[in-house]
């Protein structure tokens, strides 16, 4: 197999390409207590990271967090989830905090807090953001290739259309059917929306560390979380818990093709990093 890859120009590209990939993969985690701590036990600092945020915690968490690793020398990136910033006030506040640790990225989203303030959405906040001359160069949104549980295909779509001439890469949710991510790339790329995108894909993650997770979420974020990840749990319920192998494996093709802007892995680590960088570093032997 090895001289038949390294003997195919179109093989030997799609490796590279995933390879590159790999290599510039950044990992999505949990704002927990534990969690600076098995970064800077598991995670190189040359690993991008994005600190999700919850509606039960608020985005206190996720900023601390966020701030906290930069000042180690990460880029970290937190979830700014637009329903839970209070107002311009609040807005100029976190901006101003993560400037001065050094972030240069953010992950803007709607979020799902019920009760808002002055941004219901992530476009608004994108908005406002360049309204008070935000610090960075790179700046996410959200991508949804199954669709997003609560809210129309066409809407989804109407809205990245809206908010890309504000941001500068996608990130997708999850989703575990290669083909299914390849052909919204592809629709995303044909609807004129040129960004960069990263595709959403689970750590090595064991049975009993996303039980814990789960319960560390709390049942109604937990429940949230499902509705929008239908799929997704059963899969990791698999005796010795999923490995992203056979997706990483469906996807390497489409990285070397020029019709779908994809060009990263966003890594959901469910906080078990070292498993999951593990598992890189084991993909990327096998590349080199």
């Amino acid at each position: 197999m090895a001289n038949q890859q390294n003997s195919n120009p179109a093989a030997r590209t799609a490796r590279q390409a995933v390879a590159a990939a790999l290599r510039a993969a950044t990992y999505e985690i949990l704002p927990f207590a534990s969690t600076e701590e098995k970064v800077l036990d598991h995670v190189p600092t040359n690993v991008p990271l994005t600190v999700t945020t919850t509606e039960a915690k608020g985005l206190g968490p996720t900023v601390d967090l966020a701030v906290n690793l930069c000042e180690h020398g990460y880029r970290a990136a937190p979830h700014l989830a637009a329903r839970q910033v209070e107002d311009r006030a609040h807005l100029t506040d976190i901006v101003a905090r993560l400037r001065e640790a050094g972030a240069d990225s953010v992950f803007v989203i709607g979020g799902d807090a019920r009760e808002t303030g002055k941004y219901p959405d992530a476009l608004s906040l994108l908005e406002a953001l360049e309204e008070i001359g935000h610090p960075f160069s790179t700046v996410g949104v959200g991508g949804y290739p199954e669709g997003h549980g609560t809210i129309s295909d066409e809407l989804i779509e109407q809205a990245l259309k809206a908010k890309a001439p504000h941001a500068t890469q996608v990130i997708t949710q999850l989703c575990f059917d290669g083909n299914t991510t390849i052909r919204w790339a592809r629709k995303v790329h044909s609807d004129g929306v040129d960004l960069p995108i990263r595709v959403g894909i689970p750590g090595a993650v064991s049975r009993q560390k996303l039980i814990r997770i789960s319960a560390g979420l709390g049942l109604g974020q937990s429940a949230k979380f499902l509705k929008k990840q239908q799929n997704m749990f059963w899969r990791f319920f698999l005796p010795g818990g999923y490995s992203p192998d056979k997706l990483v494996e469906r996807l390497v093709p489409a990285f070397a093709e020029s019709d779908n802007n994809l060009q990263g892995f966003h890594v959901f680590t469910f906080n078990d990093l070292e498993s999951t960088e593990s598992w890189r570093q084991r993909w990327l032997a096998r590349l080199s």
